[in-house]
């Protein structure tokens, strides 16, 4: 028994002796030593560690992210012990763990301190980059990046950057970065500086930094200012890079400065002459120029007369003829043109231009030559529901109303005959140069035949022939040739007489004249109107019933008179109509008397 203690005493003492022959214990492992460079072999370091055997570890572990190894024989370096020896009996080493642990423990410090790091950006990934922080890898978003987008950060690969430190986790060996809130933080600091030492009207020279659609950054030395697309040139810009390209240096003068939020307008243009300057007397209105088209809009286009300013021919005074035509069609963009100028206002900067004014005008040139009452021909170019449209020379349009189709048919009716293309005959009745409306008749070619009518007047007194008997009136014939239609309530003051049928065609009518209507061409008749209107003049003149005379006596009296037979005695006088009427007790009241 007591040999076999002494046995395995004496195993541990050799497992012990053989542990400090190599110089360590089993407690390095996993741990940062520190260890001398013996020699350089190709791409490979050999460090001693002070174990039984030598480790290799690969120049790339010792150098930078983007940058060469910096190492040589002899050199001191801490080192990752991850295993005593491998299969050829080797201490496994790494440099890179090493840095990494020795990164860790500094960040940590500086993620607590809330201090910027430092580091070298050296890959790309997806949704941002790697960022080397002396040995531990970080990502730093594409948004924290810079305080604007950028598209290339070729600039800033391989280079010394500071960052913040935006979260961290050691146990998953996740560290994120922003290089934004460095770049944040320090243009703040340079802003309120350079703000406070910068005036309005102030120029200074800076750097186009970017450039946007609206207008491109100028760093003026730490700080950006906004040099708007508008305040680039005074004459019309489409896009910045027509002026300015990135890195350009461009001398601008400080417009306005917003101290809340820190942002400061510039310009270009207020550093030349205002081609405003006495605007009007250099384009008097009426006056002509030649300009260039800078731009085709839907309303019309803009004309350059001089390098910033431009004037607005409106869609309405590029042609006499060409209404409803996209202003596109007329003219095009860079095209030189003759305009001229219809309205200066200085102080809007805005010219009103015309091309048309520069052409004869063709309204005045066809009222010159055909003048009211002369015969025209063209083809119908478009119906309406108001009339026909004939084309006429140099392009103007002639219109002819309904009502002026016919004399005695409805236009609706009469319209329906035409077709686009027809070639007709036409009379000008008026044209209207400052409007461009030329008024046409075609019903005007012929004689009006209710021309007669306007012999008459309401309450005129008219002799009719009956040209057709109706259930319902009659019609009525005038001598000039005019028809009117007399309604079965106007035949007579009675009702009991009011009966179309006594009444002949041929038979002579008297009535009176209740309505004219010239645009209807119609003249309205009724003898009811006449039988009342004799009754009371007749009243008027000869008394009333209440003095003895009867309504025969009165009526008889005026109907004599009218013909000019004077009665020479009570039993000669010849009974009339109302004297043959009939009274309460059946016999007339020529008998009763």
């Amino acid at each position: 028994m007591a040999t076999t203690n002494a046995a395995a005493a004496s195993k541990e003492n050799f497992a012990q002796l053989l542990q400090e022959s190599y110089g360590t214990s089993d407690g390095l492992e996993g741990s940062v030593v520190k260890g001398r460079v013996i020699s350089i072999e190709n791409d490979i370091a050999v460090i001693d560690v002070g174990l039984k055997s030598e480790g290799r570890i690969p120049l790339r572990e010792f150098s930078e992210r983007g940058r060469a190894a910096e190492i040589k024989a002899g050199d001191e370096v801490e080192v990752f012990l991850e295993r005593m020896e491998n299969a050829q009996g080797e201490a496994v080493l790494s440099r890179e763990k090493a840095r990494r642990e020795e990164a860790w423990a500094e960040l940590e410090k500086s993620f607590k301190a809330n201090k910027r790091v430092q580091g070298v950006l050296f890959g790309r990934v997806k949704g941002g980059f790697t960022v080397d922080l002396s040995g531990a890898v970080a990502f730093l978003p594409g948004s924290q990046v810079d305080v604007r987008p950028v598209r290339d950060v070729s600039h800033l690969m391989g280079t010394d950057q500071w960052f913040q430190i935006l979260k961290m986790d050691r146990r998953r060996g996740n560290i994120v970065v922003s290089r934004r809130a460095v770049l944040e933080e320090t243009r703040a600091e340079a802003r309120q500086e350079l703000i406070a030492n910068l005036t309005e009207g102030q120029v200074l020279e800076g750097v186009v930094k970017n450039i946007t659609d609206y207008g491109a950054f100028v760093d003026l030395g730490g700080i950006d200012g906004l040099l708007h697309v508008t305040d680039m040139a005074w004459r019309r810009v489409n896009h910045p890079t027509e002026v300015v390209a990135i890195g350009d240096t461009v001398k601008v003068q400080v417009i306005r400065i917003n101290p809340e939020t820190q942002r400061i307008s510039l310009g270009m243009k207020q550093l030349a002459a205002d081609p405003w300057q006495g605007v009007e007397a250099k384009y008097p209105v009426s006056a002509k120029f030649k300009g260039r088209v800078t731009n085709v809009t839907d309303y019309g286009a803009f004309v350059e007369l001089e390098p910033g300013v431009e004037g607005l021919v409106h869609v309405s005074e590029m042609s006499w003829t060409k209404q409803n035509v996209h202003p596109g069609k007329i003219v095009s963009t860079s095209q030189e043109i003759e305009v001229m100028v219809l309205d200066v206002d200085p102080n809007r900067r805005r010219v009103s231009l015309g091309t048309k004014q520069c052409t004869p005008n063709p309204w005045a040139e066809f009222a010159e030559k055909s003048q009211a009452g002369t015969v025209i021909k063209g083809a119908v170019k478009s119906i309406t529901e108001f009339g026909l449209f004939i084309g006429l020379d140099n392009g103007v349009d002639g219109m002819v109303h309904l009502s002026d189709l016919s004399w005695d048919k409805p236009g609706e009716q009469v319209i329906n005959a035409y077709k686009k293309g027809d070639v007709v005959e036409a009379k000008v009745l008026d044209t209207d140069v400052e409007k461009e409306r030329i008024s046409l008749g075609i019903k005007q070619l012929a004689a009006n035949p209710q021309a007669g009518m306007v012999k008459y007047k309401k309450g005129d007194t008219v002799t009719c022939t009956v040209s057709a008997v109706h259930a319902g009136g009659i019609d009525v014939a005038f001598r000039e040739g005019l028809t009117s239609y007399i309604r079965k309530q106007d035949l007579a003051r009675d009702r009991s007489e009011q009966r179309a049928e006594r009444f002949a065609v041929g038979d002579k009518v008297d009535a009176k004249v209740i309505s004219i209507d010239p645009d209807a061409r119609k003249i309205g008749l009724s003898v009811k109107a006449l039988e009342i209107s004799d009754e009371r003049e007749a009243m008027a003149q000869y008394g009333s019933s209440d003095s003895g005379a009867s309504l025969g006596d009165i009526l008889g009296a005026a109907l004599n008179k009218a013909k000019g037979d004077a009665p020479k005695s009570k039993g000669e006088e010849k009974p009339n109509k109302a004297a043959k009427k009939k009274s309460k007790d059946g016999e007339s009241e020529a008998d009763t008397k």
